[in-house]
């Protein structure tokens, strides 16, 4: 029995290898992506962002996807998309995920110091209706544990 195997799988061997060695060479056919880029207005770009968070059926990860994706962009992202993201959080209960991300876009902000408080003053009848404080609020600005440096004492 172990014969006939080791026959049948030396004879199969030798017809791959004489059909390799004999074949013609195949060229593999180019594949061609088209892809067209329309470019968006800031306001058609922040259309579709608030189009995509107010979904109904979004999920935690989509939320969090976009905002990796937001976050990777060179740009503060506008108050109504701030106000979409943070009512996307309170619709599967996210409250660490909105704070986050006010964090993230405070972070964003510092390159200009009139940023972060119109941003403050534009989404803060969001954060009231839905309840959730700044980062200043929560006392994330200050060190919670804050020692004095023994070095300098006198």
């Amino acid at each position: 029995m172990f014969r006939a195997v080791a026959n049948r799988l030396g004879t199969t061997v030798q017809a791959s290898v004489r059909s390799n060695l004999f074949a013609k060479p195949q060229t593999a056919a180019a594949t061609v992506r088209h892809v067209t880029y329309v470019p968006q207005s800031d306001e058609e770009f922040d259309d579709s962002c608030v189009a995509y968070l107010t979904r109904p059926t979004i999920t935690g990860w989509q939320i969090r996807s976009f905002i990796t994706h937001q976050h990777g962009e060179d740009l503060v992202p506008e108050p109504k998309v701030i106000s979409a993201v943070l009512k996307a959080c309170r619709k599967v209960n996210d409250y660490a995920l909105a704070v986050r991300y006010l964090e993230s876009v405070q972070e964003k902000a510092k390159a200009d110091t009139a940023i972060w408080p119109y941003i403050v003053q534009e989404i803060r009848p969001t954060l009231d209706e839905l309840g959730v404080f700044t980062p200043e609020e929560h006392g994330y600005d200050t060190p919670e544990l804050y020692l004095v440096d023994t070095e300098d004492i006198h």
